[in-house]
């Protein structure tokens, strides 16, 4: 029986499809700086989970889950490469695209060789731009509600009567 089909005692609900749309409302309202978070965080959960498969007993399991969830954190990474403007790149928009270079290819070799070690080490810095990345939207957070409370309101003589 297929708890997921429509037959019998009515419509059943898939159990995925709320968190679903969850996430796709997510995605579709959340700023550019938010994106980058979500982009990181997807990295270092496709990392654990492939760090994971080195605990698995089975050679297909083994393999199949290192293999899926290194290519899911290089497509990242790759996505994250790609959307750098080249043209506009600063000193610090060509540190990333070289850290970015350097991440995706470790986690090739790392897929190749089945070596944990380099998967530890772009986790580890991925921790880190991640959490500056983290503060820094934070920081901007904080100084837009600062600016909007520094505008004039445009309201004139309002009175509460609330109480």
């Amino acid at each position: 029986m297929n708890p997921y089909s429509n037959s019998g005692r009515g419509h059943q609900a898939n159990p995925y499809s709320k968190a679903s749309a969850y996430k796709s409302t997510s995605v579709n309202t959340s700023s550019p700086a938010d994106l980058v978070l979500m982009l990181y965080d997807g990295i270092l959960r496709f990392l654990n989970n492939a760090r994971a498969g080195f605990k698995l007993n089975d050679p297909v399991e083994y393999h199949e889950t290192i293999n899926e969830n290194l290519q899911k954190a290089q497509a990242i990474i790759r996505e994250l490469r790609s959307s750098l403007d080249v043209e506009k790149a600063t000193d610090f928009g060509e540190t990333m695209a070289g850290l970015y270079d350097y991440f995706d290819r470790r986690l090739q070799e790392a897929n190749m060789e089945k070596n944990q070690e380099p998967i530890d080490e772009i986790y580890d810095r991925v921790v880190i731009i991640r959490d500056a990345w983290g503060e820094m939207v934070q920081r901007e957070i904080k100084a837009s509600a600062a600016a909007k409370q520094l505008e004039p309101s445009g309201e004139v003589g309002t009175l509460d009567l609330s109480g």
